[in-house]
């Protein structure tokens, strides 16, 4: 017999979001019967909730639960808790997925054996921002996002350390656990870095499509990254050892090697201190923005390029850096409670 899948999304004020990742799913090829999807809202203002009330009346495989919490582990939780299918697949607000992208899920779960499998995501922005395209391609290049290959893709299947579109056999959560509320970001990351410390396989592959709407501004994408930095460093202070991976951790290492190398100019007059850090790193920036340019054939690109991969870098460092500051000051007020 087909086996049941449950589709989570977490959702919070995604007016304009919500009915393109809702019609993706309701659309998938899988069988209706064994099909349903559970959105747990967060008291949306926006109109959200008007949104998906209206798809709920339309199509009885959708359920909307409540998350007063608010933060996005809760509404995973509280999903997965409601949920009744034999395997969980997560989706975002911000995402969209091929009609087979369900079937093919349950489909390399079984075959591969893994415990928890995800697609290929393909960035894309919702409007034609002047950065928009630059934005698009400095989040799928290596230089931009490091050895996330979930994000730059690949020919075959591969073992990775976490996915986009996740879906988990359910036994999972009964195994290790669901989400940690503590974390508000980065519970995806985590929650992968426990599976594969018990054992778990994670599989990503590139057959399944799954598009990804990343901020179109320059603003918004420098905020975006600056809260990912934050969450980069937090999850330290109420885990313990290593939740994320090294790349998470080099936009920080840049961030500080630029500061203390200024430092180390301003403090000994020797100006040349300064370029240490900043020299190799432009460099790499630009050639790697020259490439991508070629590519395109666009010397528009080789202009944009290098400021949204500074973006990138440098205000996800930054967040990392007051995320540093806010694991401090969680640390002493805990000690100070004991």
């Amino acid at each position: 017999m087909t086996p049941k899948v449950s589709v989570i999304i977490p959702c919070r004020d995604e007016a304009h979001f919500i009915d393109q990742c809702l019609e993706s799913v309701l659309a998938s090829e899988y069988p209706p019967d064994r099909l349903e999807v559970i959105v747990a809202d967060g008291i949306s203002s926006d109109g959200t909730r008007q949104r998906l009330e209206w798809h709920a009346t339309r199509n009885t495989r959708l359920r909307l639960i409540d998350n007063p919490a608010c933060t996005t582990p809760q509404a995973l939780n509280r999903a997965i808790a409601a949920a009744q299918g034999e395997f969980i697949l997560r989706l975002d607000a911000h995402a969209w997925i091929a009609p087979d992208y369900i079937s093919r899920a349950v489909q390399n779960l079984e075959e591969w054996g893994a415990d928890c499998v995800g697609g290929a995501m393909r960035t894309v922005t919702p409007d034609a921002g002047v950065f928009a395209k630059a934005i698009r391609i400095g989040l799928s290049q290596r230089f931009g996002v490091g050895n996330a290959h979930f994000r730059t893709g690949s020919e075959q299947p591969r073992s990775v350390d976490t996915v986009f579109g996740a879906c988990w056999r359910r036994e999972i959560f009964e195994q290790i656990g669901g989400f940690d509320e503590r974390l508000e970001r980065s519970q995806d990351i985590e929650f992968s870095t426990r599976l594969r410390r018990a054992g778990g396989t994670i599989l990503m592959s590139p057959e399944m499509k799954i598009l990804y709407y990343a901020p179109a501004t320059l603003a918004r994408f420098w905020r975006h990254n600056w809260s990912n930095g934050v969450w980069a460093i937090l999850p330290f202070a109420h885990v313990s050892g290593m939740v994320v991976r090294w790349r998470h951790l080099m936009p920080l290492a840049l961030v500080v090697g630029l500061a203390g190398s200024m430092a180390a100019a301003a403090g000994t007059g020797i100006g040349w201190l300064a370029w240490m850090i900043a020299g190799p790193y432009l460099a790499a920036n630009c050639i790697a923005s020259a490439q991508n340019a070629w590519k395109q054939r666009s010397m528009k690109l080789g202009l944009q390029l290098p400021v949204v991969f500074a973006s990138l870098h440098l205000a996800y460092g930054v967040g990392s850096l007051w995320g540093c500051a806010r694991w401090m000051a969680i640390c002493i007020k805990r000690k100070a409670r004991q």
